[in-house]
């Protein structure tokens, strides 16, 4: 089974981010994190970069990411709506359709309905 395997957060523009045990994930982005053109970014373990900024890395391989687009990703109680690919950066941009606390560890799955 897919795990949530790092949490991140980047609350200045430019500026390092944050390492997270777990965290709030509002529907606007996680808590404490800047907003940007999604309220998370997920990226899987084998496309992470030194300059990737994403919120939470998981251990779904890449393609199951962008398969998941216009479906729901599940990462512990927190049930997110995956609406794109990043831009310039791996992975996957995605909005927060139920909320809650994610923790490192949390099992990661994906279901195939629309979002």
């Amino acid at each position: 089974m897919a795990e949530l395997l790092e949490i991140h957060t980047y609350p200045v523009k430019g500026e390092p981010g944050h390492d997270h045990a777990e965290s709030l994930v509002e529907f606007d982005g996680l808590e404490g994190d800047r907003r940007k053109k999604a309220p998370v970014h997920v990226v899987a373990a084998g496309e992470t970069r030194p300059d990737t900024r994403a919120n939470l890395v998981v251990s779904l391989p890449a393609a199951d990411l962008v398969a998941a687009i216009g479906s729901r990703l599940h990462v512990g109680d927190v049930e997110l709506a995956v609406t794109g690919t990043a831009r310039d950066c791996p992975g996957v941009y995605a909005d927060v359709a139920t909320g809650g606390r994610v923790r490192v560890g949390d099992p990661v799955t994906t279901r195939r309905e629309p979002a």
